[in-house]
């Protein structure tokens, strides 16, 4: 298991809300081997991933379950758009009629209700994976100055469930984000969508934090987990 780290400065700066986002994208297209033609994207928001390959495919389908982020991801007769859950067991079952040369995941099976399941439903699509997951230490130092419990899955319980499923690569990979006030830092997670448009914090722990954070930054934790 290999961990590394990336530090970005005065995130506000960058004029968007999806810095980290990207850099995961950017991660983990440059690991993937060859030039995919048959892509699939689950959880494919507006199309970050899409618009960041660097090679012609011969066609790329898009699946989320937000019908708003579906209307701005591109199309065209390659560039198919699915309305799907991956929490659905359904879903798979109109994948497999398809074939894959590679299928990707940015930032998004964090929020799988069976992680186990999705991954079993991955591998029988039998096609190798790039997939980025955030996990618990994602923000962990708000959670803890907020007394929260993390919403997400340890590093631990998703690299023991990869390894149940895939022959792949595992790496951890932090990054830090700062802004110049914490009130940036609550202007940043409300945009971002990072928090999964869950609703965590009441006004009486926000408060807490926006007197107590002890941090000029926002930490994440992403598991990179790549096909061999």
């Amino acid at each position: 298991m290999k961990v590394s780290s990336e530090f970005s400065k005065h995130a506000t700066e960058y004029g968007s809300y999806n810095i980290i986002q990207k850099k995961v994208i950017k991660k983990l297209l440059k690991n993937v081997k060859g030039k995919p033609r048959n892509i699939l994207d689950l959880g494919c928001g507006s199309g970050s991933l899409h618009d960041s390959l660097t090679w012609k495919y011969k066609h790329f389908t898009g699946v989320d379950f937000a019908a708003g982020m579906l209307e701005l991801h591109p199309k065209a007769k390659n560039c198919e758009c699915i309305y799907g859950d991956f929490n659905d067991k359904t879903l798979f079952e109109n994948l497999s009629t398809y074939s894959y040369d590679y299928i990707f995941s940015a930032s998004a099976l964090q929020w799988a209700d069976d992680l186990e399941m999705v991954f079993k439903n991955i591998k029988e699509l039998n096609a190798p994976v790039a997939l980025a997951i955030f996990t618990q230490n994602t923000f962990k130092t708000l959670s803890e100055t907020a007394s929260i419990k993390p919403l997400l899955r340890s590093v631990d319980a998703i690299n023991k469930l990869q390894e149940k499923y895939f022959d792949a690569s595992f790496e951890v990979v932090e990054y830090k984000l700062e802004f110049h006030s914490t009130r940036e830092m609550f202007k940043y997670i409300k945009n971002s969508g990072v928090s999964g448009a869950r609703k965590v914090l009441d006004y009486k722990q926000t408060k807490k934090l926006l007197n107590e954070y002890p941090l000029n930054y926002l930490e994440f934790e992403v598991v990179f987990i790549h096909s061999l």
